[in-house]
């Protein structure tokens, strides 16, 4: 892990974090919630010893990545914004290979649809493409499915999840998400967060060392959860922003990988679009998907020797 360099570099008016290793084609990383670049720790190592040159960033909001206070900061736009400017001012690429788990894969999605003269080749983690509907809005839809506590739901007064957490604490937080394995949709309780600090001593899984949590947790109570919730709090945003995309198709050559007790797969009709084709309809070169068996929704560590398989499988055809 010494062998990581870290830099900080300014893209589209921010100060962005960068965690990278090797040369060769650059293979971008982008995380989901609630991580940082630390969660591709296994695959930067892995990829960049096989000739590639593994770039992992701090999402805006994220670790020690600035976090603009405004929650108006933090649209679809901003962040593919954030993304495509490391791309050509940093990295220098005319194209990326492009990996990306749960936020990360959402905003994959839209750097795909805005900008896929950026992407040479996407593989995707748990989250697939989300067409626009254009008669409701996302949070409409979340609370008909789901009701008001719902974790999106619940995410959106400002200041409220935040105290929450903070009542339990960024670790105990954090080792609950991270090591959840309920395939249904987050829903949360009435009081509180539904995490008990009692579960403190419960051991944790293989794929995750106390020393990985502490580094986690190190960075969230810095930096705080205010930036990576606002990316929930622009759900309904994002859907007005880019109405212009409705029925737009995705044309990059993609690969998706899930585990089948991931929430995500197993919540949001996410299942029956895969299975049903439509998923294909609207990814033309969709090329293969992937369910590992036994796998929830952290795969890109809980299964990270086999991620890495299926990424350099899948890179290694262009």
């Amino acid at each position: 892990m010494e062998a990581i360099k870290h830099i900080t570099v300014e893209v589209n008016g921010i100060k962005m974090h960068v965690a990278e290793k090797g040369e060769g084609p650059v293979v971008l990383f982008l995380h989901g919630f609630p991580e940082l670049w630390y969660t591709w720790r296994h695959q930067i190592l892995s990829l960049s010893s096989l000739g590639f040159r593994t770039v992992a960033p701090d999402l805006r909001g994220f670790g020690d990545t600035e976090a603009p206070p405004s929650v108006d900061s933090y649209t679809c736009f901003h962040i593919v914004g954030d993304v495509v400017a490391l791309i050509n001012s940093y990295l220098g690429a005319d194209q990326v290979f492009l990996v990306a788990h749960d936020w990360g894969a959402i905003i994959g999605w839209y750097l795909c649809m805005f900008r896929p003269d950026k992407v040479k080749a996407y593989v995707c983690l748990s989250v697939p493409l989300m067409p626009r509907n254009p008669s409701v809005k996302p949070l409409d839809a979340f609370r008909a499915l789901y009701g008001e506590d719902y974790y999106i739901c619940r995410f959106q007064e400002e200041g409220k999840a935040e105290e929450e957490m903070a009542k339990i604490g960024s670790e105990q937080v954090l080792r609950n998400v991270l090591t959840g394995r309920k395939a249904g949709p987050p829903i949360l309780p009435k009081q509180g967060f539904g995490y008990n600090s009692s579960s403190s001593n419960d051991k944790l899984p293989s794929w995750l060392s106390q020393h990985d949590l502490r580094f986690y947790a190190s960075k969230f109570d810095k930096s705080s959860f205010t930036g990576p919730l606002n990316y929930y709090r622009n759900f309904d945003r994002n859907w007005e922003l880019t109405g212009a995309w409705t029925g737009a198709k995705v044309k990059v050559p993609v690969k998706y990988i899930t585990g089948d007790l991931d929430s995500v797969y197993n919540s949001l009709g996410t299942k029956d679009y895969i299975e049903s084709g439509r998923f294909k309809q609207d990814v033309p070169n969709l090329e293969e998907v992937v369910v590992q068996p036994g796998v929830a929704h952290f795969n890109n560590q809980e299964a990270a020797n086999d991620i890495t398989y299926h990424i350099l499988d899948f890179i290694s055809k262009f």
